[in-house]
């Protein structure tokens, strides 16, 4: 990280922090620049599990064919029949790959208690990670690996901290670059 610059306004994250209000769903259309093909076995139960307990909307389908959902912008997913799907069909197993998504701290509660009232076992965590996130991991019913991660609010004395700084990630004014203090 030899050069890096503060590019936050690209990002529709908001700031971390307690009170952090997580952006409304977006239903503009953009080219994606990445986005998760995922294969399933039923389609309709899929979709019902990520817009029940992600909160993604459903921005569009092809009836019997593909989902494309998303939650903010540049977060989005595609729900394709296991038919449909390059590798023709859903995992049995979970894979050791997973796809993770921004959230902010107040919105881990109520997906993880959404996602238990949809499927009891699902969750793991939250759990905080060693660069300042909060993260709950969840297995959908297609066997995706789904982590939603929140960042916390950047304390200059954490053990986080110095986990950052030892990767060259400092907070403004303590050297190499302006990045707010954000992993």
């Amino acid at each position: 990280m030899s050069e890096y610059y503060n590019a936050f306004e690209m990002s529709p994250v908001p700031v971390p922090g307690p009170d952090a209000v997580a952006p409304e769903p977006f239903r503009g259309i953009y080219g994606m620049p990445a986005f998760a093909t995922i294969p399933t076995c039923d389609l309709a139960a899929s979709a019902d599990f990520w817009i029940r307990g992600f909160g993604f909307i459903d921005l569009f389908s092809i009836p019997g064919r593909l989902v494309h959902l998303r939650r903010w912008a540049f977060q989005d997913v595609l729900l394709v029949t296991a038919a449909e799907a390059p590798a023709a069909g859903a995992p049995a197993a979970v894979p050791a790959m997973s796809l993770s998504f921004a959230c902010v701290l107040g919105q881990l509660d109520p997906l993880v208690e959404a996602c238990r009232a949809l499927r009891p076992d699902c969750v793991e965590g939250p759990r905080d990670t060693p660069w300042n996130t909060r993260d709950v991991e969840v297995i959908t019913p297609e066997h995706a690996r789904v982590v939603f991660t929140a960042a916390k609010p950047f304390d200059p004395d954490s053990p986080e901290a110095r986990n950052l700084a030892a990767v060259g990630i400092t907070p403004p004014g303590a050297g190499r670059g302006d990045n707010e203090g954000h992993a």
